[in-house]
């Protein structure tokens, strides 16, 4: 009886760590996120994000030449040529890859804190999560409708914004949990989203994720509503009013 119970807890372990898949990019998939990332150069700046690139001449001038709206077919075939054979490298994920893997455990059990059926709204989750590495952009970006996670790592394996990933992933997760029910629902300016999401990590984790930060972007108008993940429940309404004045 007790080797079943062993044998049965492991395989409810392993079956939650299967709920996160972590890939390494490809050049070509390194190249085109470099590429969105290139185009997406004035929101970046105007929000304040550090962004990562690789080094060189022609990524200034591609940046530049975003800045203006006058990439080309051309700067694209350029930056493939130039990731493929000058930039990537495979061994460069390897150590981020390790660091995600090792939080997979503690991953599934901050999943179990959200307990959808306490929401009178429709937080979205997916049975698997796909979590892609790179080495570019601005640190962590998340696909709503395929639940899959872009985060960024270094060839030593850090992290922007903390040391441990596990918290831009659940950050991460939330941005899709509340992104078709909640932001696109009411039309959320960004600002707001995010300090929406910063607020439910933060009250629904605080205990686990002690040295999660919360962003300053200047719109705090979620934060007389919400106290405790228990105000969480209503957020649809909450977040109606806020939108309405």
């Amino acid at each position: 009886m007790l080797i079943y119970l062993v044998c049965f807890l492991f395989a409810c372990e392993v079956e939650g760590q299967q709920r996160i898949h972590i890939q390494i990019p490809t050049p070509q998939s390194e190249t085109d996120y470099v590429w969105r990332t290139l185009q997406g150069t004035l929101f970046f700046e105007a929000n304040n994000y550090q962004v990562s690139l690789p080094p060189g001449p022609l990524i200034d001038s591609l940046k530049a030449k975003a800045r203006d709206a006058r990439l080309s077919d051309a700067d694209y075939e350029a930056l493939g040529a130039y990731m493929r054979d000058s930039v990537y490298h495979k061994e460069d994920y390897q150590k981020g890859y390790q660091q995600i893997s090792s939080t997979l455990p503690q991953l599934n059990k901050l999943f179990a804190q959200i307990d959808t059926s306490q929401l009178n709204w429709s937080f979205k989750q997916f049975d698997t999560y796909q979590v892609n590495l790179t080495l570019y952009g601005p640190g962590g970006s998340y696909d709503p409708d395929e639940g899959s996670i872009l985060i960024y790592t270094t060839p030593d394996g850090r992290f922007k914004q903390y040391d441990n990933p596990l918290y831009t992933l659940i950050h991460e997760i939330v941005h899709i949990g509340i992104e078709t029910s909640i932001i696109q629902q009411y039309q959320v300016p960004h600002a707001l989203k995010e300090r929406i999401v910063d607020q439910m990590v933060l009250l629904y984790f605080q205990e686990e994720l002690p040295g999660y930060r919360i962003q300053n972007m200047g719109d705090t108008r979620i934060d007389p509503f919400v106290k405790s993940k228990e105000d969480f429940r209503e957020l649809h309404t909450i977040v109606a009013t806020i939108m309405q004045n």
